[in-house]
């Protein structure tokens, strides 16, 4: 048997780009350890539908085509487009609750 501990994990879900998580870190610094978290368990989870999301991050929600995850407590909304195939999670916006409020993101997301 092949002791594989000493090899870094692969990440099962490749977040496409981790820049507007940091981006979003740094302009509200009281997201940031919410947002790290929604990222640990984003790129290591085994997403196949939408039920996989939300069993591993519950307040999220399927809108039109994307998803909306809350993150830090309702403060920021993650709203991603995820290709269950290919095992990718495009970040399309972090945006505080008044922003998202104003449903410009719902353009990306083929909601009627």
């Amino acid at each position: 048997m092949t002791d594989t501990s000493h090899y870094a994990k692969i990440p099962l879900v490749r977040v496409i780009s981790r820049k507007k998580i940091r981006d979003a870190g740094k302009e509200h610094p009281e997201w940031e350890a919410s947002l790290l978290a929604w990222y640990r368990v984003a790129k290591s989870a085994d997403w196949t539908h939408f039920l996989d999301v939300k069993q591993s991050w519950k307040n999220s929600d399927k809108v039109g085509t994307c998803v909306v995850f809350d993150i830090s407590h309702n403060k920021c909304r993650l709203v991603a487009w995820i290709n269950y195939r290919s095992k990718k999670v495009f970040i399309r916006y972090v945006l505080s609750h008044p922003d998202y409020d104003k449903e410009k993101w719902k353009d990306d997301c083929d909601c009627d």
